[in-house]
């Protein structure tokens, strides 16, 4: 018996009767079949090609909330995956759920977001026919986009659990737990990064969720972990009534007074403008794209293709790009 099939009882042994386990047929199917690893169940390699893969290296230069904040410490897209990751693993341990289907999801949930933020999922929404949703995009990322367009070949489990972290109901109590993970950390962080930007003050946050939810974001996340594990996974993996009532007003709050401040947003109109300039250029100009794009153009038209080349782009390599396109050089 090799270390893998030892974890894989070890699994059926410990794990939850509502648990995707590693040896579950329909959650570890892949698109191509592969022989199994001696050493690593089916979901760690998951997770291991997702932390090796070029898309989850360009999440550590592509915006959160602010763009171009000046200062070390506001988050980054990769700064919130590894904050989603912890604490959707936090919540599958405390509900005897598979760990590394949870973390593997939470790894890969925002592969395919755009740069600049929403800000940039909104205008690649607009202006390419297919749309863009950064959910559906990450499983395109994984699918077909990397390792030249071979893509990575995950689990049903991942990829499923990847597309819906936003706004659906995964096929697994895991894909759900990454769901909730989501929306605990990025309220709380963009909490943090607003009080550090002097949009927010402590005192501006609501008293009746500050209240039930606690003062600070350690005590804030720990009551909204703790209430999803307290609700069990019998039924929908979520909070108790009290808690989803506090964290959907704080919510809220952080929409009306952070997401759509100007303060926040106020470079916006200049990241949209990059977009566009660049999407009009490469449509007009697919032969411009690098091989791999120019091949998705072939194959499907240059809106997928000039789409997938322009969201899979970190903010500063858009803006250097948009420089080289647009900008004058100057003699020395």
């Amino acid at each position: 018996m090799n270390i893998r099939e030892q974890t894989e009882i070890t699994e059926m042994g410990i794990l939850s009767k509502f648990a995707c386990t590693s040896v579950d047929e329909k959650g570890t199917k892949r698109r191509r079949y592969e022989e199994k690893c001696p050493y690593r169940t089916e979901f760690q390699r998951d997770r291991d090609r997702i932390l090796h893969c070029n898309s989850f290296r360009r999440l550590k230069r592509k915006t959160q909330v602010f763009l171009s904040p000046v200062g070390d410490h506001y988050r980054t897209r990769l700064t919130h995956t590894l904050e989603v990751s912890q604490i959707a693993r936090t919540i599958s341990r405390g509900l005897r759920l598979n760990e590394d289907l949870t973390e593997a999801i939470a790894l890969g949930h925002d592969l395919g977001h755009s740069p600049f933020g929403h800000c940039g999922e909104a205008v690649l929404n607009q202006i390419c026919r297919y749309g863009f949703k950064h959910y559906l995009q990450s499983v395109r990322v994984v699918d077909s986009l990397e390792k030249q367009g071979e893509g990575l070949n995950l689990t049903f489990a991942v990829k499923n659990g990847i597309a819906c972290h936003t706004n659906a109901v995964a096929a697994t109590k895991e894909g759900n737990i990454v769901r909730l993970a989501d929306t605990i950390a990025y309220i709380n962080h963009d909490i943090e990064d607003s009080i550090r930007a002097n949009i927010l003050k402590p005192s501006d946050l609501p008293y009746d969720c500050i209240k039930v939810l606690g003062r600070t974001k350690t005590q804030r996340i720990t009551t909204l972990i703790a209430s999803v594990i307290e609700h069990g996974a019998v039924f929908d993996i979520d909070f108790s009534p009290k808690i989803r009532k506090a964290h959907d007003e704080l919510k809220k709050f952080m929409f009306d007074k952070v997401y759509t401040n100007p303060a926040a947003k106020i470079e916006e109109s200049k990241a949209v403008g990059i977009i566009e300039k660049l999407y009009s250029y490469y449509i007009k100009n697919p032969e411009k794209l690098p091989e791999e794009y120019r091949n998705i153009a072939k194959k499907f038209d240059a809106d997928r293709a000039v789409c997938d080349y322009i969201s899979g782009m970190s903010d500063s390599y858009a803006v250097d790009l948009y420089t080289d396109l647009f900008v004058p050089k100057f003699w020395k």
